[in-house]
């Protein structure tokens, strides 16, 4: 049950924080549900890191696909050296979630910290 509650709270955050921050807002989340919902280190990665990319990934999609990914596929052609923007939104997913994922490892090792 921890194990979905974390990853909705963190998506939901992730969003919420995404407003109003930069884009490394998502590591402050992770580091916060990490710290605040008490999981063992693997789960609170799992966890935040579905939270974080597949919301990172949907809202790529999204963006992506509105102006039919005429920038996805130049950007593609750039980083990637294919014309694949479905596989940019895949990359973009994957690096949100492992760096709020790291970070919620980080905030569960400082809540065992603080603990001892």
């Amino acid at each position: 049950m921890k194990f979905i509650v974390s990853a909705i709270s963190s998506a939901l955050l992730s969003y919420a924080f995404g407003l109003f921050l930069p884009w490394w807002s998502i590591m402050i989340v992770g580091l916060l549900v990490g710290f605040f919902i008490p999981q063992k280190r693997v789960l609170s990665f799992l966890s935040v890191f579905l939270g974080v990319a597949l919301l990172w990934g949907l809202f790529a999609l999204l963006v992506s696909s509105s102006n039919e990914h005429i920038l996805a596929k130049r950007v593609a052609l750039l980083v990637i050296k294919k014309d694949d923007p479905y596989l940019l939104v895949l990359i973009t997913g994957f690096i949100g979630g492992i760096s709020s994922g790291i970070s919620a490892v980080t905030g569960r090792s400082l809540a065992l910290l603080f603990k001892q």
